[in-house]
């Protein structure tokens, strides 16, 4: 494979011609990816540097994925205004459970290509004493050369200790796994840079640092879980489809770039959009998946008709039944979100708009409810 695969849709590859060094080592090179456990899934935003990382695997090298499961401790400053919040033992463990699954839609399981590690195997180990050691090794001064550092200092923000701790954190596990390549969004270029800093000091070869550009959502702003303009890796696929739809005709071009690899197909933008999300979801849960996906996006959403499997839900009794309950109680939402949609002409009957706030319960028995586009139940009369 020529380096320029290896290489695709990379941002940074530094310093340059380590990597051509590195590849004529004649050894399988250590290739490492770490994911922070902030949340419980891994969004196509974050398979980005995993397909350069399964690149990497196709030719031969070692996936060295890392589950932060330690750092998530700690949170990642990366890009953020403030300090992120810290999430439960629990909840870490919890997604850390999760991560491994989703990360092997895009990696090669093959067991010589691919290393699993949690870092709380060396972090938790560290003493005071060697927590002091790596302090030594980054000044105050070059941390704060971070632009969301020098930013957050100059607006006289606070920045907390353990904050400056973490790419140091991030480095010690480049040093743990004695990596040659370390792969990571733009957001993470600092990160990993103090990572060949750490491993020089260690008396290692530094890594090479290859950095990947960060996907914007339908919303134009980075994919993020915790915003929740994301596409989950193993999200269920009828939900994988339509959002990927949502994508604004422009970016469709970053998209298939940076997810597909591949140039946008000749053609409406509308087909190019479907072929996509017929890519995506067949990635993750097969090609049967993608097409049953795509009938219910046609159906539900663009021809505005039920799902073949519709969920029921029981009526309450009297003759004259008030929606904004009924709604809140089938869907989730609350009387006054009820209310809105109803004024909206979003609530429909049978496919047929309903503007009553009460509707007589023998035109409800046996109809399907239907709340925007997507949410649908079939009333069954039962009191």
């Amino acid at each position: 494979m020529p380096i320029a695969e290896l290489t695709r849709n990379a941002v940074n590859v530094l310093p340059e011609g380590a990597l051509e060094a590195k590849l004529k080592l004649g050894r399988p090179l250590r290739v490492k990816l770490g994911i922070d456990v902030t949340s419980p899934d891994i969004h196509v935003g974050r398979g980005i540097p995993l397909q350069r990382m399964r690149a990497f695997q196709d030719e031969g090298h070692k996936a060295v994925f890392i589950v932060g499961d330690y750092t998530t401790r700690i949170g990642d400053p990366s890009g953020r205004s403030s300090e992120r919040p810290i999430l439960s033992d629990e909840e870490i463990d919890a997604n850390a459970q999760q991560y491994l699954e989703q990360a092997k839609t895009i990696l090669r399981d093959d067991p010589e290509l691919l290393e699993v590690r949690y870092n709380g195997e060396w972090l938790s180990k560290l003493s005071y004493a060697d927590v002091v050691r790596l302090g030594r090794i980054v000044t105050v001064a070059r941390m704060l050369e971070r632009d969301d550092f020098e930013q957050r200092y100059r607006a006289g923000e606070p920045i907390s200790i353990s904050e400056l701790l973490y790419p140091l954190m991030q480095a010690y596990d480049s040093v743990a796994v004695e990596a040659d390549v370390e792969l990571g969004g733009t957001d993470q270029l600092y990160n990993l840079l103090a990572g060949r800093e750490v491993m020089a000091a260690f008396g290692l070869e530094p890594q090479v640092v290859l950095t990947t550009p960060l996907l914007l959502s339908w919303d134009g702003e980075k994919m993020s879980s915790s915003v929740g303009n994301n596409v989950p890796l193993m999200e269920a696929p009828e939900e994988m489809f339509g959002r990927t739809m949502r994508i604004p005709d422009p970016q469709l071009e970053e998209w298939w770039t940076l997810v597909a690899e591949q140039p946008v197909p000749e053609g409406e933008p509308m087909q190019a959009k479907l072929a996509l999300a017929r890519w995506i979801v067949a990635r993750s849960h097969g090609e049967e998946a993608a097409r049953a996906a795509e009938e219910h996006f046609r159906r539900v959403v663009q021809r505005g008709e039920a799902p073949e499997d519709v969920p029921e839900a029981s009526l309450p009794s009297g003759d004259l039944v008030h929606l904004p309950p009924l709604l809140a109680e089938a869907f989730g939402l609350s009387t006054s979100e009820a209310r809105r949609l109803i004024a909206q002409g979003g609530v429909k009957l049978d496919g047929d708009a309903v503007s009553e706030l009460d509707v007589p319960r023998d035109r409800l028995a046996g109809a399907v409810l239907q709340a925007g586009k997507r949410r649908f139940v079939r009333l069954n009369g039962a009191a």
